[in-house]
């Protein structure tokens, strides 16, 4: 059932709004491909599109890609969501609720990272996660890209020991 490029676009808008999490590529073409809503070129095509457009933000996480919308995506999506057939609405919001715990689950402990063009700085942004509830989250502000990727790496490879000591120290009576 493959469906016109403006509606692919909307689909991959629509599903990443409802998601409310970054998707990796890998992510959206394991739903996307299989729904038959359209073929793995016009996935990629449609998301390089949409970054080129400004309606997708790609951040890198380590050696993936992930898609969020971008404050245009998300005004393009509330003008527009009602040219997506409803059935298409239902399909997605069926496997978001039968899908979300597990996709959660790969967010157990995150460390993203992008540009903030308005500052000319990097927001790293870390969390720590246990069966969907938030343990922590951080947001931290850097000069370069090189020192976002440490940070990110670093948090990647460390969250659970880091995420003690941070509450052993704010914890601590003084």
């Amino acid at each position: 059932m493959e469906i016109e490029n403006t509606q692919t676009k909307l689909l991959i808008l629509y599903l990443l709004d409802r998601m409310d999490l970054p998707l990796s590529r890998s992510q959206l073409t394991d739903y996307i491909i299989p729904a038959e809503f359209m073929d793995y070129y016009t996935l990629q095509q449609s998301l390089s599109e949409m970054v080129d457009g400004g309606y997708l933000d790609a951040i890198a996480d380590n050696n993936t890609t992930r898609y969020t919308l971008t404050d245009e995506g998300l005004k393009t999506l509330e003008y527009f969501e009602k040219h997506i057939p409803p059935s298409i609405r239902n399909k997605i919001n069926h496997y978001i609720k039968d899908n979300i715990k597990e996709i959660k689950r790969s967010f157990e402990n995150t460390a993203i990272f992008f540009p903030d063009s308005e500052n000319n700085e990097f927001l790293v942004k870390c969390g720590v996660y246990e069966e969907g509830r938030v343990l922590m989250e951080l947001s931290i502000s850097v000069d370069t890209r090189e020192q976002a990727r440490l940070i990110q790496n670093n948090w990647k490879n460390s969250a659970k020991t880091l995420y003690g000591d941070i509450i052993q120290i704010l914890a601590e009576e003084k």
